[in-house]
C-alpha cells in the first residue's frame, strides 16, 4: 500500500472513531498515532475521499431509485461527516490558513458537496435529473459510465495533487502529466461506452469538454483545501489572480486574451470594470451587470453596424471605452441604491452576439466576426471571484465561501438575455448559489413568424453559428432554449435550492427598442400593432409563467411612451408597482427571498395603446 493510501485509510478509520462508529473516542492528534494526519494531509486527503462518496451516492441514487439524492441521503450525510471528523482530529485553529477548525470544515464541506453536485448536475441534466428522466435505457447507460469515469479522473488527479503539496518535494511537470493521463483515459472511456450515443445531443458537451470541466473542478478543489498551492499552476482561487484593484474605486481590467479565450467583435482585447466592496463592506456582496446594444445576426445588419462602429460615441464591437452605468440599481448613491456598497462588476458588450458567443470566428462574407461573449463574461467574473477569494482568505475569520456570497447577476437590453442565456453557469459551476438573475428589458419573447427569437436560437446559439452549446445549461439546449419563458419553464425546477435562487423579470410593456430587438417588426403589419402583439404576449406569458417556481416578475406602468430598461430609471427605480417600489423588492429579494411576490398592474394600457388586451389572468388594477 502506497503512503497516501495508508495515509487515507486511516484518515477514514480515525474519521470513524470520532463519529462513534468505532466504539471509542479517543483522539489520533493527541495520541501520537504514527498514522496520524497532518492538518493538510487530512484536508487534501478528506475532501477527494468525499467527493468520491457523494459521487458515489449520486450515481446510487439514479441506478437504484431512479430520480436525484434527496437533501439528507444518507450516504451524502456519512460522507460530509467523515470529513468534519477527520479535519477535526487532525486540525487545531489557524493551523490551516488561519481558519478555525469549524471555519476549515464548513469551507471543505461546501466544496466536497458542490464539486461533486457539479459534477452529478453536468452529467443528468441539473439538481432536477431533466436528462435522466426521458433518456433510453442506452443513454443513460452512457451517462452512467461518462459520471464513472470522470470521478475516477477526479480523484486520480486530487491524489497526484495531494501526494504532491503533502509530500517532501514536488514537480509540477509530472503532476501535469500524470493529470493529462487521466483526463485522456476518461475520454477514451465515456468515447468507448457511450458508442452511437453522441454525448453532445444528450448534455451540450462532448467527451472532451465534460472532462475538461472537471479538470477545472480540480484546481479549484486544489485552491480550498491546500493552504499553499506552489509550485502548481492552477486556473483557479487565489494563485491565479491577474489584478488587484483598490478598493472602493472603478478600475478598468483588460484581460489577457490568451489565457482566457477572450477577444472583442474587432479584433481588440476584451476589458471590463470592477469595483471592489470599500474598507468596512463585505467583498462577498457583488452586483454584476451586462452592457446592453442590440444585436446582429447576419451580414447585412452586422456588416453596416461594423462599418459604422466609429461615427458616434458608442462602439459595440470594443470594449475599451465604456464606463460603468451610475444609475438606478448601479448607483453610488447608498440613498438611491442599496447595493450602492457592494462588489459591482461591469461588463461591456462588444461581440453583438448577447453574450451567447462560445468562441468561434463566424464567417459572414465579408465580415469575419469574433463572437466571445459568453467566454467575455465567465473569464471577468473567474477573475474577480479568484481576488475575492485571495483578499478574504488574506483578511482572516473564515475566508471565502462561495456558497456564503450573495449575488445579483443581470443585465439590459442585450445584456438582459445573456443573462437568461449564463444564469445557470453562477448556480451549477460557479457554484454561487446565493445567486439571483434580473434581466431586465431582454423578455427574449417569439414572434411566431419566420424570423424571430426561435429562428435566431436554432441558427445561431446553440448550432455552430455562435458556438454556444456547450455553454447551455444541459437541461435545455435545442434553439427554443432562446426564448425567454421557455427559459423559464426550463430553468424553474432547478430553483430556489436556497432562497435567493430566483429569476426576476424586469420590463416596461411599452417598449418598442425591445420589441424591434425581437422581431416584433415588418411583415406587412404596422408598428402599432406590433406594439400591441407585443403587450399581449408579454402579458399572456406572464399569466402562462408567474406560478413557476423561482420566477418573480416586476413590471412597470409607463403606458404612455415607450422606455427602454428600468432599473437604471430612477423615477422607475424609486417608484411603486402595485404598492412596492422597485428598490425595496430588490432589497427584499436579497433579504427575504421566501416572501417575495410578483408585481405587475393592468394600469392604462389598453386604453393607451390601440389592440392591448387586458391581462388574461388576475392583476392589481
Amino acid at each position: 500500500m502506497s503512503s497516501l493510501r495508508l495515509r487515507r485509510a486511516t484518515s477514514i478509520f480515525w474519521s470513524l472513531i470520532a463519529l462513534g462508529v468505532a466504539g471509542c473516542s479517543s483522539d489520533p492528534a493527541s495520541s501520537g498515532s504514527p498514522g496520524a494526519e497532518s492538518c493538510g494531509e487530512a484536508a487534501s486527503d478528506g475532501v477527494r475521499d468525499c467527493i468520491g462518496l457523494v459521487s458515489a451516492a449520486w450515481a446510487r441514487c439514479y441506478s437504484d431509485d431512479d430520480t436525484p439524492c434527496a437533501s439528507d441521503d444518507a450516504e451524502v450525510t456519512a460522507a460530509l461527516a467523515a470529513l468534519e471528523a477527520s479535519v477535526e482530529a487532525s486540525c487545531s485553529d489557524g493551523e490551516l490558513l488561519t481558519l478555525s477548525v469549524d471555519a476549515l470544515v464548513g469551507r471543505l464541506r461546501n466544496s466536497c458537496q458542490s464539486e461533486a453536485n457539479s459534477i452529478a448536475w453536468r452529467t443528468y441534466g441539473g439538481p432536477q435529473g431533466a436528462v435522466w428522466a426521458s433518456a433510453s435505457a442506452g443513454v443513460r447507460s452512457c451517462l452512467t459510465a461518462a459520471h464513472q469515469a470522470v470521478s475516477t479522473m477526479v480523484d486520480g488527479a486530487l491524489s497526484a495533487v495531494g501526494e504532491c503539496l503533502t509530500g517532501e518535494s514536488c514537480e509540477p511537470g509530472a503532476v501535469d502529466s500524470e493529470r493529462q493521463n487521466l483526463a485522456d483515459v476518461a475520454v477514451g472511456e465515456i468515447e468507448s461506452a457511450c458508442g452511437d450515443t453522441n454525448l453532445e445531443e444528450v448534455i451540450a458537451v462532448n467527451p472532451a469538454q465534460y472532462v475538461e470541466r472537471a479538470v477545472h473542478q480540480v484546481d479549484c478543489i486544489t485552491a480550498t483545501s491546500h493552504a499553499e498551492t506552489s509550485p502548481l499552476t492552477l486556473g483557479c482561487g487565489p494563485s491565479n489572480t491577474d489584478f488587484e484593484p483598490t478598493r472602493g474605486e472603478w478600475v478598468q481590467i483588460v484581460v489577457d486574451g490568451e489565457k482566457w479565450g477572450t477577444l472583442c467583435g474587432d479584433g481588440t482585447d476584451y476589458a471590463f470594470q470592477v469595483r471592489l466592496a470599500p474598507e468596512g463592506a463585505p467583498l462577498d456582496r457583488v452586483l454584476v451587470g451586462l452592457q446592453g446594444g442590440g444585436v446582429c445576426a447576419l451580414a447585412a445588419d452586422c456588416g453596416p453596424r461594423f462599418e459604422n462602429r466609429l461615427n458616434g460615441d458608442n462602439n459595440l464591437f470594443n470594449a475599451m471605452d465604456d464606463e460603468p452605468l451610475g444609475a438606478g440599481i448601479a448607483s453610488p448613491d447608498p440613498a438611491v441604491s442599496p447595493f450602492a456598497e457592494w462588489t459591482q462588476v461591469y461588463l461591456p458588450y462588444c461581440n453583438q452576439d448577447v453574450f451567447a458567443g462560445g468562441g468561434v470566428l463566424e464567417d459572414l462574407g465579408s465580415l469575419q466576426l469574433p463572437r466571445h461573449g459568453t467566454i467575455n463574461l465567465r473569464a471577468a467574473v473567474q477573475m474577480v471571484r479568484d481576488v475575492i477569494w485571495k483578499l478574504m482568505d488574506a483578511e482572516g475569520g473564515a475566508g471565502f465561501r462561495p456558497d456564503e456570497l450573495a449575488a445579483l447577476f443581470g443585465g439590459w437590453s442585450a445584456g438582459g438575455y445573456g443573462a437568461l442565456y449564463n444564469y445557470h453557469w453562477f448556480l451549477d459551476d460557479l457554484q454561487w448559489p446565493r445567486t439571483a438573475a434580473f434581466p431586465d428589458a431582454g423578455g427574449a419573447f417569439d414572434n411566431m413568424e419566420t424570423f424571430g427569437v426561435a429562428l435566431l436560437g436554432a441558427l445561431k446559439i446553440p448550432n455552430t453559428g455562435w458556438g454556444m452549446l456547450p455553454y447551455l445549461p444541459p437541461y435545455c439546449f435545442a434553439g427554443d432554449c432562446a426564448i425567454g419563458p421557455t427559459l423559464y419553464s426550463a430553468i424553474s425546477p432547478r430553483l430556489k435550492q436556497v432562497p435567493e435562487q430566483q429569476m426576476l423579470i424586469l420590463s416596461n410593456p411599452y417598449d418598442d427598442t425591445q420589441r424591434r430587438d425581437a422581431f416584433f417588426t415588418g411583415q406587412g403589419r404596422t408598428d402599432e400593432d406590433w406594439r400591441a402583439e407585443w403587450i399581449n404576449t408579454m402579458r399572456q406569458s406572464y399569466c402562462d409563467n408567474k406560478d413557476l417556481n423561482g420566477i418573480n416578475y416586476y413590471y412597470t406602468s409607463v403606458s404612455d411612451e415607450s422606455l427602454h430598461v428600468v432599473t437604471l430609471r430612477e423615477e422607475l427605480w424609486l417608484g411603486a408597482v402595485d404598492g412596492e417600489v422597485m428598490r425595496d423588492w430588490f432589497v427584499r429579494a436579497v433579504n427575504e427571498p421566501d416572501t417575495l411576490q410578483s408585481r405587475v398592474e393592468e394600469a392604462n394600457f389598453v386604453t393607451d395603446i390601440p389592440g392591448a388586451l387586458a391581462y388574461p389572468c388576475e392583476v392589481a388594477p
